[in-house]
């Protein structure tokens, strides 16, 4: 919850237009915007510059948003050195499928990785732009949220000193467990979906098997190949929640992997040595409104969406374009309309990709329910997939994203 400010026995709080709290990749976005337009802000990141440049995190970038971040002067290194997708293909009843989205829509999926576009974002904010960033903060916390002075205090982590700072707004970046989310007042609705099951997210040393990201639907479980350069993939494999990631051995991924993602007509998986091993339980959440007072939130503070759609990374991108453009316009231009249609602009999308994000589960593991009823509509909605063109341009459309507002 909010709290008052504290008093602390020093001068007086230092004061920015905006303070944003977390960085990456909402949170940098939002300062770039506004150090473009000569706004003033202070970024905290309770981690190292380190640690949020190289956890692993999403590798998908809808094409709206590549052009978002092209048209703000902060999609330069992503447009030299990302991969342009223009198809995937689903693997199931033993046979391959390619599902060529760019001949029905004209646009393409661009795969880079979120912790290589937060060391972008970063570094044209900090080092390019001069903007002001700290790292490693410790126990931030929102002061008056619901007033005209709001604040954000934390502490040092070299000196161990508390510092209080006013502002005008507060972009809440944080992450589900951040402060941001710690300030939500009891009105605040957090509607949540919990799929029941688990995805084991591996990162092989192995080359791509193919130039395309794969979906496997098999009795046994979901199956997912995702390109992440010449030299590493990124595979998932469905397993129950809260399962044991060592219970995993390198001989049980592959044999898995080869099994799910077996294709008759595909040569097999190119194996090798496995990086990293994690369970994700799948999830969604949604917080509503995404204003409170002055604190407005982005990113996975305020909606999740699970990697069954790789969307999480574009919402956050999405939320900290508007967010950082209305806020330029409310401090610049004294214009509170885009910044007072905030919340509701964003949702729109947000509930858009949850839908879909549900719907694709069902798709991806339907089959593997041990419902036989379940198996066979799964089964139809992927053949009509490839048989009816205006369910290949509807999942195209959803499956891209839509470029403008929805």
């Amino acid at each position: 919850m909010t709290s008052p400010s504290p008093h602390f026995n020093s001068p007086s709080p230092r004061r920015v237009p905006v303070v944003v709290v977390g960085a990456g990749p909402a949170g940098p976005t939002v300062g770039n915007i506004l150090r473009a337009a000569g706004v003033d802000c202070l970024v905290l990141e309770a981690e190292s510059r380190e640690f949020i440049e190289r956890r692993p995190r999403a590798g998908v970038i809808e094409e709206w948003a590549v052009r978002g971040l092209e048209q703000r002067g902060l999609g330069g290194p992503l447009l030299e050195r990302a991969e342009r997708h223009s198809e995937c293909e689903f693997r199931f009843d033993g046979q391959g499928y390619r599902f060529r989205y760019t001949e029905l829509t004209g646009r393409h999926h661009w795969v880079y990785s979120q912790p290589l576009l937060v060391t972008d974002l970063v570094r044209e904010y900090a080092d390019v732009r001069g903007g002001e960033i700290r790292f490693g903060v410790r126990d931030v916390r929102l002061h008056d949220l619901d007033s005209d002075r709001p604040a954000v205090s934390y502490t040092d982590p070299d000196s161990g000193e508390r510092h209080l700072v006013s502002c005008d707004f507060v972009a809440g970046c944080d992450g589900a467990r951040g402060a941001s989310r710690a300030a939500l007042p009891p009105r605040a609705r957090i509607s949540r979906h919990d799929y029941g099951i688990g995805w084991l997210a591996l990162l092989a040393e192995a080359p791509p098997s193919c130039d395309r990201v794969l979906f496997g639907m098999h009795p046994d479980g979901f199956a997912g190949h995702m390109p992440r350069g010449p030299e590493l993939t990124r595979y998932y494999l469905q397993c129950p929640p809260g399962d044991d990631p060592d219970a995993w051995s390198h001989d049980r991924v592959w044999s898995a992997l080869q099994r799910r993602l077996g294709a008759a007509d595909r040569p097999p998986l190119t194996e090798g040595r496995l990086l990293e091993k994690r369970v994700l339980d799948m999830h969604n959440y949604v917080v509503e409104p995404m204003v409170f007072g002055r604190l407005f939130l982005a990113g996975d503070a305020a909606h999740l969406v699970a990697p069954i759609a790789a969307k999480g990374m574009n919402l956050a991108l999405n939320d900290a374009f508007l967010l950082g453009d209305a806020l330029v316009g409310q401090l610049t231009k004294d214009d509170a309309a885009a910044l007072d249609g905030y919340s509701r602009e964003c949702l729109r999308r947000v509930w858009d990709y949850e839908e879909f994000s549900e719907w694709l589960s069902e798709i991806y593991h339907g089959i593997s329910h041990g419902d036989s009823y379940r198996a066979g509509t799964t089964l139809a909605r992927l053949r009509r997939l490839f048989t009816s063109p205006a369910a290949s341009a509807a999942f195209a459309e959803q499956y891209l994203g839509a470029a403008g507002a929805f």
